[in-house]
């Protein structure tokens, strides 16, 4: 997904700025050069010199006047290359050093791709505003344990253990995080307090923020909070109207706690709104909830209701209170 506009100058801000660095610190070493080694100031004299010379011979239709250029200069270079070994110095120790050598800081590769660093970049201003880089550490993929789930009773809900259940429900979130390119999709988790419905959603985000996937983390109450001030106050800063597009733009949208905002009709038509704008745009959703399937028809109407169940897999946890066995 493409950043938007304020992200993407952020980003290259920073390019800009290393770009500043680079040349300083290069012009630092070659000053510090042409001190310590006058002779080699000398030679990259010479060199600007042949260049002029050549290029007006090259202009009065000497062919040959490149080919001697060339050979001139690597004449030179060799003497410069010579005189700083001599003094202990590398061949390369004047030259440009970049912090990525692939597309030279710029961001860019040479096809007018966007570098390996621009992604990486990318990822962390993503985890950053998304409120999720601390909490991905704890809590992914590999540190998810099945020994906070009950393996001793059956839950008549599903007729097995909790327990074997969570090994099902987490084999959906793996492949639903490793299937997302090829078959995106939607999840809703529902469950009361403390059955792992944040957990799991974490999961699946880390593994796609770790794949350069665009992920937004929001409580209900936040959502809805972007959309009113969208909405109602026109003096709103230019970023909050970026999260407001992000929300909508992103490849994953992860609405947590849905249910427990202040809820009315606005927020009814904004949730309906947004749910059906990504559907429509093919974006995926994770939806967390405490609220069962018939309390979300009685608090969002039929409407939204019926939006969400017939398009979202719907994995309903069930068990003990997990913070309750921590």
């Amino acid at each position: 997904m493409a950043l938007s506009n304020s992200q993407y100058q952020e980003i290259m801000r920073d390019y800009q700025a290393q770009q500043l660095r680079n040349k300083h610190e290069q012009d630092e070493r070659v000053k510090e050069i042409y001190e310590r080694i006058p002779a080699i100031k000398e030679l990259d004299q010479a060199v600007s010199t042949r260049a002029v010379i050549r290029a007006k011979e090259l202009l009065n239709g000497d062919k040959q006047a490149l080919e001697r250029l060339r050979e001139e200069i690597g004449d030179l270079r060799e003497q410069k290359t010579l005189l700083l070994a001599s003094r202990g110095y590398p061949a390369d120790y004047m030259e440009m050093k970049y912090r990525c050598p692939d597309c030279r800081d710029t961001g860019y590769t040479g096809e007018g791709r966007k570098c390996h660093c621009f992604r990486r970049a990318q990822i962390r201003l993503l985890y950053a505003q998304s409120n999720l880089e601390a909490v991905l550490k704890r809590e992914n993929f590999s540190t998810f344990s099945y020994e906070y789930f009950d393996d001793s009773q059956i839950e008549p809900a599903i007729g097995t253990t909790v327990a074997k259940y969570m090994r099902q429900v987490y084999r959906w979130c793996k492949d639903f995080a490793e299937q997302f390119d090829e078959k995106g999709g939607n999840l809703l988790f529902t469950g009361t307090t403390g059955r792992g419905k944040t957990f799991l959603t974490n999961c699946i985000a880390r593994e796609l923020m770790d794949s350069y996937h665009s992920v937004i983390y929001l409580s209900a109450h936040d959502l809805f909070e972007v959309f009113s001030k969208y909405r109602f106050d026109h003096q709103t800063e230019e970023e909050m109207k970026d999260m407001y597009q992000f929300i909508l733009d992103c490849d994953l949208l992860i609405i947590d706690d849905l249910g427990t905002e202040l809820n009315n009709s606005f927020t009814s038509s904004q949730l309906f709104f947004c749910v059906n704008q990504r559907l429509l745009s093919n974006r995926s959703t994770i939806i967390s909830t405490n609220l069962s399937l018939d309390r979300l028809r009685d608090e969002y109407t039929d409407r939204v209701a019926s939006r969400i169940i017939s398009s979202y897999t719907v994995i309903p946890l069930y068990g003990a209170d997990i913070r309750l066995r921590l």
